[in-house]
């Protein structure tokens, strides 16, 4: 039996994507244990997730006159102390500097309510809602990507789907629908980035 992986997974939320991941880990249909969850905010959802999964939730707030730098070396700090092998950013809502990213090189995986090159940063589905009510654009999607650079959202992908738009979608449908799709790719985008298939 090959060794598992570690991953740390980064969250700002609610905590849906590590739930598939978590989910996924425990069926053994992702070869890889999370060893433990970091927030940049106390009051989520996310944290309770790791708990009850009995992980280390640790929470690691950004203070406002601290130096981003400084915080994302503190941040690898703490990623590596539970022995990240990856590190995977699922609803992390900032953006990391290369004091963190270059201690896990082509090891941080991001995921992406978007289209490679549509709609990078926050409100990627509510954006794209609203070019879809001005008849720019008639699906949107997801993607999984590596993060080599403080580029937003605009690493090398590792994989993408399209989710159609549809006429009587509402942003909450499309969010459903949009969500689903993200729980999975993201799982068979760590899958094969850790075995290398």
């Amino acid at each position: 039996m090959a060794e598992k992986s570690n991953l740390v997974v980064l969250i700002s939320g609610n905590g849906t994507n590590l739930q598939a991941i978590l989910d996924a880990c425990a069926s053994e249909a992702l070869p890889a244990r999370v060893t433990a969850v970091i927030s940049n905010k106390s009051d989520v959802f996310g944290l309770e997730r790791a708990r009850r999964a009995g992980l280390p939730a640790v929470v690691q707030p950004k203070a406002k006159e601290q130096d981003r730098r400084e915080y994302d070396s503190l941040l690898a700090d703490v990623a590596a102390y539970y022995k990240a092998d990856w590190v995977i950013l699922a609803g992390w809502m900032r953006v990391l500097s290369s004091n963190f990213l270059n201690r896990f090189p082509n090891r941080v995986i991001n995921l992406h309510p978007a289209l490679p090159g549509t709609f990078p940063g926050t409100h990627a589905i509510e954006r794209a809602f609203e070019a879809f009510g001005r008849g720019e654009i008639l699906v949107t999607g997801v993607m999984v990507h590596l993060v080599p650079d403080e580029g937003v959202d605009s690493g090398p992908v590792l994989a993408q789907e399209e989710v159609p738009i549809n006429r009587d979608d509402t942003l909450e449908t499309l969010e459903m629908r949009v969500h689903s799709v993200e729980h999975r790719l993201l799982v068979d985008a760590i899958r094969k980035a850790i075995t290398g298939g």
